[in-house]
């Protein structure tokens, strides 16, 4: 019997499979016959992958205007790359790379109409509440990890000491169109796919055992974790060929972003965020790096209270391999299983990213963990990430 309620985000039209991207030139010109193409510097034209999709496109009649992303997007660049598509009167996004080059072309579609800049809409940051206007915008990922074709939030950062990771956010950001076609990771190494794959698996986790998950929300994370398990090592560690290791990763990432939207995320997400802000972190390492310590850290501290999420943490465990029926058990095995895939992985740890034991404390203040089942001190998200430095 289901007795929760709960709110569902708007979901995009989802085109998921192998050579799905075919279908991109007849999809996106359902929406507009300019386009700015939204990609990443280098990879997706070592690929071919960005031919082949600007052929679909050429095929489909629609004109197109390229604008690389580099790096994770900053405010500025939403600015400029906004101002240069209004110039030339193009009616259309399409967003094709890792999470950030989603992320800029989410957060490009969104400020086209607006006449304020990016920074003014940002969550924590901006005094403005964006309206929900937007051109339409196609998503295609080319990692599985960000799930970000499927939330309603692109995010915009600024590194330094007084940087921050930020999001602009409205449910109208939701892309009216995810197409995932596993094949465009087929080229992604190794060490970016571990990344983006721990990413994936922790919104997997934070979102299944958040406050606000509701039985939809479980049934996603449910089906993203198994797909985790079967899929990441594999996707990780073998011929780069392997389109069903692929598959399985890129249904996990989107399961993930489905998941995240609805649910909210935890602690690690909560320090992720600043830590990117503050240091050169990229998000799927400083996700993977701190999931296991976080696991165990949540775990503890809900064995002091009794609490009932301890049952959904055992249920994760059980998702991601463990054999053993007890409760407690179930729940040392995840710990177990996660903190051997960040060592297989090898996973950096964040002192390689100049984070200095006396900076520990201001992560700790600056972050959230509003969702997390269990709410946990300064001191213990301090202790956390100490352990991962």
């Amino acid at each position: 019997m289901v007795a929760d309620r709960f709110d569902w985000m708007r979901t995009p039209r989802i085109l998921f499979g192998p050579g799905s991207l075919a279908q991109l030139g007849e999809t996106a010109g359902t929406f507009g016959q300019s386009a700015a193409v939204v990609t990443g510097a280098r990879a997706l034209r070592q690929s071919g992958r960005c031919d082949q999709a600007l052929h679909s496109l050429a095929v489909a009649d629609i004109r197109c205007r390229v604008y690389e992303v580099g790096n994770e997007p900053t405010p500025n660049l939403v600015d400029e790359l906004a101002a240069d598509v209004r110039l030339h009167g193009i009616n259309l996004v399409i967003a094709i790379g890792g999470g950030s080059v989603l992320d800029a072309g989410k957060a490009v579609a969104a400020m086209v109409p607006q006449t304020h800049p990016a920074e003014a809409f940002l969550e924590g940051v901006g005094t403005r509440a964006h309206d929900g206007r937007r051109i339409p915008l196609v998503a295609v990922p080319t990692t599985a990890g960000t799930g970000s074709e499927a939330t309603a939030n692109a995010v915009l950062s600024r590194v330094g000491p007084d940087g921050y990771k930020a999001s602009l956010r409205h449910p109208n950001l939701v892309p009216d169109v995810a197409l995932v076609d596993p094949e465009l990771a087929l080229s992604c190494p190794a060490h970016v796919t571990a990344a983006c794959g721990m990413d994936a698996l922790t919104q997997l986790i934070e979102a299944y055992v958040s406050v606000r998950a509701s039985p939809m929300t479980d049934a996603l994370a449910q089906s993203g974790l198994v797909a985790v398990r079967d899929h990441l090592m594999r996707a990780c560690r073998t011929d780069a060929a392997d389109v069903n290791a692929r598959a399985g990763m890129a249904y996990a990432s989107l399961a993930s972003g489905l998941a995240l939207a609805n649910a909210g995320l935890g602690v690690v997400h909560g320090l992720a965020g600043v830590l990117g802000g503050l240091y050169p972190v990229p998000h799927g390492v400083a996700c993977g790096t701190l999931v296991g310590v976080a696991t165990g850290m949540n775990i503890a501290k809900l064995r002091e209270t009794g609490a009932a999420a301890l049952q959904k943490y055992a249920e994760v465990g059980r998702f991601l391999g463990a054999r053993e029926t007890d409760v407690d058990a179930c729940c040392n095995a995840l710990v177990a299983i996660l903190s051997g895939w960040v060592d297989e992985l090898s996973l950096p740890r964040l002192g390689e990213y100049g984070l200095p034991a006396s900076g520990l404390a201001h992560v700790a203040r600056r972050a959230s963990n509003k969702n997390n089942p269990v709410r946990l001190s300064l001191a213990e998200m301090e202790s956390l990430l100490s352990e991962r430095l």
